[in-house]
């Protein structure tokens, strides 16, 4: 059986017994193909991690620096995979990507400082902003796929003191280039701001794409970007709570020495599939690759023959399709009509900020039967 063949057989009534939340949401009824989590069997590696761990009672507390930890285990899969020189002493834990961001928001910058996101994205960020006593600047992407400097060059010389990069983005799946991060890395060291780079889909990019890690870019990117990442999206451990910063220069490796200890605590089993994932992992992942690039391929002929009406760029990173339905009048939310008519839970697209309205978002890290079930559920809402 070839590799892509043992993850893409999935038993349907297998995956509803999960009590995650991707299939705990929803009456059981509904076909779920919403939140960020792939239907998959784990990866050998860490599954062997976390059996071992369980068969010796092992669920004390993480200690990530120990030898052969979580910095050089991602140091490895780094450069193996990204082609990323980094150093090992820099990879510091996190509990998860969003308190990562909200922790280190509280360390760069003070009470009412703007914090620039463009959307539409990745919806926790329009709260962990708010959260945080910072100000929300919403500078909308140019479009719907790129930054828009000139826009951040503005809100930065308003006084915006940092910008959070989703890179690559979520939801849209795209990956930017070298030049737009190069240039935003002038502009923080410009104005004094910093770049907090959301790289959690960076394992996934596919095809034909290429990613670069922010804080490789320029001396400028390294002083004033801080990388956040983690293999929750990649080998689909969110669940374990374990991530990671990493730096490339000062003062921004000042600035993460300053997290409050809490910030750090990983969980412990979260360490240990992170570490099997990254240094054991990437046959597994090849293969996910493998099928998210055939994936992205069949949604595209399924919405062709079935919803015509569908306007889809597919993604060049992860499994996310980013899907505009505003052809189909369903509204600005057409989650909504679609899990109503046609039992097919996905993300509406307004909770992604401004340029949602009208889109969904679809979840494709699935088998192809199974993709085929969600399309043919979308079609079948909207057409009966």
């Amino acid at each position: 059986m070839a590799a892509t063949d043992s993850i893409a057989s999935l038993d349907l009534e297998r995956l509803a017994r999960r009590r995650s939340a991707k299939w705990s949401a929803f009456d059981e009824d509904v076909l779920p193909a919403w939140v960020a989590e792939m239907d998959f069997p784990l990866a050998p590696a860490v599954k062997a991690a976390l059996h071992e761990a369980i068969e010796l009672d092992d669920c004390g507390y993480a200690d990530p620096t120990a030898p052969g930890g979580l910095g050089e285990s991602f140091a490895g899969f780094a450069a193996r995979r990204m082609g990323w020189q980094l150093d090992p002493e820099l990879v510091v834990p996190l509990v998860d990507v969003v308190s990562g961001l909200c922790e280190l928001l509280r360390v760069l910058t003070e009470p009412g400082d703007g914090v620039v996101i463009n959307p539409p994205v990745y919806h926790p960020f329009f709260s962990l902003i708010p959260d945080t006593g910072r100000h929300l600047v919403e500078v909308p992407l140019a479009g719907g796929r790129e930054l828009d400097l000139d826009g951040i060059g503005r809100a930065f010389a308003d006084g915006a003191r940092a910008l959070i990069l989703c890179n690559p983005h979520n939801p849209t799946g795209a990956v930017l280039a070298r030049a737009q991060l190069e240039a935003l890395a002038e502009l923080a060291a410009e104005h004094d701001a910093w770049v907090l780079a959301d790289e959690i889909h960076a394992p996934l990019v596919l095809a034909g794409a290429e990613h670069v890690p922010f804080i490789t870019v320029s001396d400028a990117a390294a002083a004033r970007g801080i990388v956040l990442s983690s293999a929750s999206k990649a080998f689909n451990v969110a669940g374990l709570k374990c991530a990671h910063a990493v730096t490339a220069g000062e003062p921004a490796t000042a600035a993460v020495a300053r997290l409050p200890e809490v910030a750090r605590h990983s969980g412990h089993l979260g360490v240990l599939a992170a570490e099997a994932a990254f240094g054991d992992g990437d046959q597994w992942l090849d293969a996910v690759l493998e099928l998210l690039d055939s994936n992205r391929r069949l949604l595209g002929r399924l919405l062709d023959e079935r919803l015509p009406e569908v306007a889809y760029q597919p993604p060049e990173a992860g499994y996310l399709a980013w899907l505009d339905c505003s052809r189909l009048g369903l509204g600005a939310d057409p989650a909504a009509a679609l899990l109503e008519r046609g039992r097919v839970a996905l993300s509406g697209g307004p909770s992604f900020g401004a340029g949602g309205d009208g889109f969904v978002r679809l979840n494709f890290a699935t088998s192809p039967a199974l993709l085929e079930q969600i399309v043919e559920r979308m079609a079948t809402g909207i057409r009966g």
